[in-house]
């Protein structure tokens, strides 16, 4: 293994769940340098906009926080505007010279709705209202299809569990979660 992939940072699991106006987004907390967890209760979930808009990130730490600060600058020249905001966030991310090399990617969301934002121009709504990045994202994604399928728990709940049953599969993942809901 060459020294710059062992100073890769990985883990991350970030889900949300955007339903009835009520939206839940849930990370956990570990991060690891190659085959080591370095800190297993990081904070990658915070609310930003007044606390009207709750974002995950997952990628560099440096770099989701350079484009939290970015998107909640978006979100006051929006006027709270989700989706506008989220649209000039990823055309800036792909055009600035700066930006572009940025390794992040935001859930965000509010009463309106839940989007995925990535440093190649993406901005995705999720059908379902189920949104997943990072390590672990795939796993926590299928979990919430299924529990929202086949059980009545809450946003919180749903998101919750799926990071449970996420950090059981994922080696990137713990179950140390940050959990934020807005209604």
């Amino acid at each position: 293994m060459s020294q710059n992939s062992e100073l890769v940072l990985h883990g991350t699991t970030i889900i949300g769940f955007y339903r009835n106006k009520k939206v839940a987004i849930c990370g956990d907390g570990q991060v690891t340098m190659g085959d080591a967890v370095v800190k297993a209760s990081a904070i990658k979930i915070r609310r930003i906009f007044g606390d009207k808009v709750i974002i995950g990130f997952a990628g560099a730490t440096a770099d989701a926080f350079s484009l939290s600060e970015k998107f909640e600058e978006k979100l006051k020249s929006n006027k709270g505007n989700l989706r506008k905001a989220a649209v000039e966030l990823a055309r800036e991310w792909r055009q600035d010279r700066y930006l572009r090399r940025l390794e992040a990617m935001l859930i965000a969301g509010d009463t309106s709705g839940i989007l995925i934002i990535s440093g190649v121009g993406d901005v995705l709504e999720p059908d379902d209202g189920l949104a997943a990045i990072g390590s672990g994202g795939n796993y926590a994604l299928a979990a919430a299809r299924a529990l929202v399928k086949n059980s009545k728990l809450s946003e919180a709940e749903v998101v919750s569990e799926a990071i449970r049953i996420a950090s059981e599969i994922c080696i990137y993942t713990n179950n140390n979660q940050i959990l934020e809901v807005l209604s």
